[in-house]
């Protein structure tokens, strides 16, 4: 079975033969964004994980609090069901579900993208782990994993992908979350993370795996 970075490399790969121009940009940008240290501000090991109370497709509010007295929680931001990177990262993540369960744990997913019956036949919220939608990114501010997205991105999204982030996001037209995890221990301190403004990587399951059965470890 091909990890999630090879995934993700073929993708940029393909991506890279098809529109090398544009994949070109996109380099630039990401490398920008880094010297900017975008990201920097994400919360720390060791720090206590901001509380949210969050909307799920079903318009049911799901707070990580409530969440946390059950086990640990892994937090994922995503940009959008629309975002393939997201699509492959969130599909080899549900083939490891059974994995973090029975490490006593349940994974989130997070994204701008407003919660309606529409979002019911989307991939993603077939999906057996609590998808929430965080429409603002206010959440993903207190994350500190908030960006706001160029404009040479943006004019991509809506004139090669045909997407109005705006209608996706109900309001929210040019903030996305950076792709980050973080792994959320029962008292709420983050004892691990992963975060990287390239959207194009992701974190490995298996290391959120190893960070769960260290956590189980020390629990026992």
């Amino acid at each position: 079975m091909q990890t999630l970075k090879e995934q993700t490399d073929a993708k940029i790969k393909a991506g890279r033969d098809a529109n090398p121009d544009f994949m070109k940009n996109v380099d630039e940008i990401i490398e920008q964004a880094k010297e900017f240290k975008q990201g920097n501000n994400a919360i720390k090991l060791g720090e206590l994980a901001p509380d949210f109370i969050l909307p799920n497709p079903k318009g049911n509010a799901i707070s990580l609090a409530s969440l946390l007295l059950k086990g640990p929680v892994v937090v994922t931001f995503y940009r959008g069901s629309w975002c393939p990177y997201c699509n492959i990262q969130l599909r080899a993540l549900q083939a490891r579900l059974a994995d973090i369960h029975a490490l006593s744990a349940q994974l989130v997913a997070i994204s701008p993208q407003v919660p309606d019956d529409s979002l019911n036949t989307d991939e993603i919220n077939t999906m057996d782990f609590i998808v929430l939608s965080d429409q603002n990114a206010n959440v993903a501010s207190n994350y500190g994993v908030a960006w706001e997205v160029p404009e040479f991105l943006l004019e991509h999204m809506r004139k090669d992908r045909q997407l109005d982030l705006e209608a996706i996001n109900n309001g929210n037209s040019n903030i996305l979350p950076i792709p980050a995890t973080f792994v959320i221990d029962s008292d709420g301190k983050i004892v691990w993370r992963f975060v990287d403004v390239d959207y194009r990587t992701r974190s490995e399951p298996d290391d959120i795996i190893d960070a769960l059965t260290k956590l189980s470890k020390q629990s026992t």
